[in-house]
């Protein structure tokens, strides 16, 4: 059986007001009040020979903890299982563990050498550091970042998952298809992007992951795939009506290029803006980053 380490994030959605059950011997849990309290904990079950990391939450404490654990460990990795108990849990419908899944289905499936699921995060580095700054696996820059400020106030409405994915998503839509060039959703936001090539103009949308399968089933990438992702759409969107609906089921046209719609399967590409970019939910300062395929992670699935 494996050493079992447990993360549970208190201020996770579904862990708010809720009652944690009795928790097996062989676990050793740890309930960080701030993210500080993370990389010692994690340190510890370094320590103590933890071969397993649950996390309890959703994608935002998924992204703090694999952002320590490589620092923490200092060598090999333990596997991960996720408890998704988040606002979002893309993570988790990508891996394949439901919503309600418990740690005790991922104690079962660990000890019954179920299959396991492999994901390369990606990393956010900044120029000079050596250590990436971010981990997770869904960024974006332009209209994401907008849709990630409309998608928290949807949380405020109470709408989590893919209520709140499908009505972001409407709204975004809608701002973007309604609005004259000027408008700040289709204008785009100024930045220099290297994608296979170095290109400094006015992008409306970057959005980048290392996840196969998206809420709701979007596929923004094109065909479900291993590895690093980009889809980036030049400001102001060009024929948005037509492409929108083939982008969302992953279609193609042969006129997505020369409109300005661009996928490509990278390892790394450079940024640089003065807005905010999105990391697995969050909103961070923007400036220069190097975003690169990261470690190949392996996640225990009911």
């Amino acid at each position: 059986m494996n050493r079992v380490g447990l993360i549970w994030n208190q201020n996770s959605h579904r862990n708010q007001g809720a009652g944690r059950g009795p928790v097996p011997d062989n676990v050793l849990e740890v309930v960080p009040e701030d993210p500080a309290q993370l990389f010692p904990a994690l340190r510890r079950f370094a320590a103590e020979g933890v071969d397993l990391v649950v996390i309890d939450g959703g994608d935002g404490t998924v992204r703090e903890v694999i952002t320590r654990l490589p620092e923490a460990y200092g060598g090999p990795m333990p596997r991960l299982a996720v408890v998704p108990n988040g606002k979002t849990n893309a993570l988790a419908i990508d891996i394949g563990t439901p919503l309600g899944t418990t740690l005790e289905q991922l104690l079962d499936a660990a000890k019954a050498g179920n299959p396991f699921k492999r994901r390369h995060c990606l990393e956010i580095v900044r120029p000079g550091q050596a250590m990436p700054e971010r981990r997770g696996f869904l960024f974006g820059l332009g209209a994401f970042v907008r849709g990630t400020e409309l998608a928290q106030k949807n949380h405020g409405l109470g709408l989590f998952d893919n209520a709140a994915v499908g009505v972001t998503m409407v709204g975004a839509a809608a701002c973007t298809l309604l609005g004259g060039a000027s408008n700040p959703w289709r204008r785009g936001e100024q930045m220099i992007l290297s994608l296979s090539e170095r290109t400094e103009r006015s992008w409306f949308l970057v959005l980048a992951s290392t996840l196969k399968r998206l809420p709701l089933g979007v596929k923004p990438f094109g065909v479900p795939r291993q590895g690093l992702k980009v889809l980036a759409i030049t400001g102001p969107p060009r024929r948005f009506a037509r492409a929108l609906p083939l982008l969302l089921r992953g279609d193609t046209a042969p006129w997505f290029v020369e409109s300005g719609y661009h996928r490509e399967d990278l390892s790394t590409f450079d940024v640089t803006l003065q807005g905010s970019y999105v990391l697995d939910g969050e909103i961070y300062e923007g400036g220069g980053l190097s975003v690169r395929q990261g470690l190949e992670l392996e996640f225990v699935v009911p």
